[in-house]
């Protein structure tokens, strides 16, 4: 697959902003807001055919009416109008879309009309990308890019952050600016129209400022094309996942939040283990591996000594370590004779 043609999105030079309102809280709103005070260095097109100027930002009243053609639009519209501002980006030669708005295959029936209406006239155009719809947007901290509706930007990293959740991804921007905890790239994918986890990967397999991916799963559409992408980053890059929907109940709530159903947990489990990725079922394990990967602290194996002043804490500490497929490691004698000498007592476990 041609990984380039997401340029547009992750490095514009040039953005409209579509549907943009004059509410401030409003989602159009709190996007333009951090587009214009959050540092990025191009230019924003505001467009909005009701008014001159949205936040003291001059407006134009459509697409046709820019100055120049912008790499990246932002549509903001309510459902019903997407199709055709698609169709106009298209004819302008827009090459890529975030889909922000919500309103399609998550509510049912008539919301995959809309996104089959939309799937179409994206073919119709060479080239056009899409995220979305149903999204948070995405956020590039090296480049002060903030083209989502998420307060918070993070400290350029080396963790590229994938999730279908837009809620997971205000959660996890919240930890990360506490924790000081950076991000290469940030993105929320939401019904993945077009765009999906293995377009995202081989595209950060190629980028020299991401070290680890991170992802957020509720189901995968194309399993060939993620399982390919990901086996291939893996060997050079670790991914990381949380998979949600790993029980019927669970399931059929996670297909009334992206509209896709998510299959048997132990079709998705054989799949990341042959894919070479390591799979967290807590989510709180998320953040304490970013935490880990973000500062560059790798362990160089599954060996790990456990030292401790109490004999319980030890076995528990020992039994978890097993139980995730690590290994106990064998300390020297004369490291466990250093380590007794220590006014504590030490109780150590190999």
């Amino acid at each position: 697959m041609n990984i380039h043609n997401l340029d547009p999105i992750f490095n514009p030079k040039r953005i409209a902003l579509i549907g943009v309102t004059t509410n401030p809280n409003s989602v159009s709103g709190k996007v333009l807001i951090n587009l214009v005070s959050g540092g990025f260095r191009g230019v924003v097109y505001p467009v909005n055919a009701d008014h001159e100027a949205v936040m003291g930002i001059p407006c134009f009243p459509d697409i046709k009416s820019l100055p120049k053609v912008p790499d990246l639009g932002i549509i903001c519209s309510q459902a019903e109008k997407v199709a055709g501002i698609v169709s106009e980006c298209g004819e302008m030669g827009i090459p890529g879309l975030i889909i922000i708005s919500a309103g399609f295959k998550e509510i049912g029936e008539e919301g995959k009309k809309l996104e089959t209406e939309i799937r179409i006239l994206m073919k119709k155009y060479e080239g056009m990308r899409i995220i979305g719809p149903n999204c948070l947007g995405v956020i590039v901290p090296s480049l002060k890019l903030n083209a989502s509706f998420a307060a918070a930007m993070p400290k350029p990293g080396n963790i590229a952050f994938i999730s279908q959740s837009g809620a997971l991804c205000t959660s996890v921007l919240d930890w990360a600016m506490e924790g000081k905890i950076g991000f290469s790239q940030f993105v929320s994918i939401g019904n993945s129209l077009d765009v999906e986890f293995g377009d995202l990967i081989d595209y950060f397999g190629e980028d020299e400022n991401t070290h680890c991916i991170i992802l957020y799963i509720e189901s995968i559409t194309n399993a060939r094309k993620f399982m390919t992408a990901a086996r291939a980053f893996a060997r050079k890059k670790p991914i990381i996942v949380y998979k949600a929907g790993r029980f019927p109940e669970s399931a059929q709530v996670a297909a009334s939040h992206t509209g896709a159903m998510a299959s048997e947990d132990a079709v998705y489990d054989a799949a990341f283990q042959r894919a070479g990725l390591a799979r967290v079922y807590e989510i709180g394990d998320i953040f304490s591996v970013a935490e880990l990967i973000g500062r560059n602290k790798f362990p160089r194996g599954p060996r790990l000594g456990i030292i401790t002043n109490a004999g319980g804490p030890g076995v528990m500490a020992t039994d978890a370590l097993i139980d995730s497929n690590g290994v106990l490691a064998e300390l020297s004698e004369e490291t466990i004779a250093k380590l007794n000498e220590k006014p504590s007592g030490f109780l150590v476990a190999w």
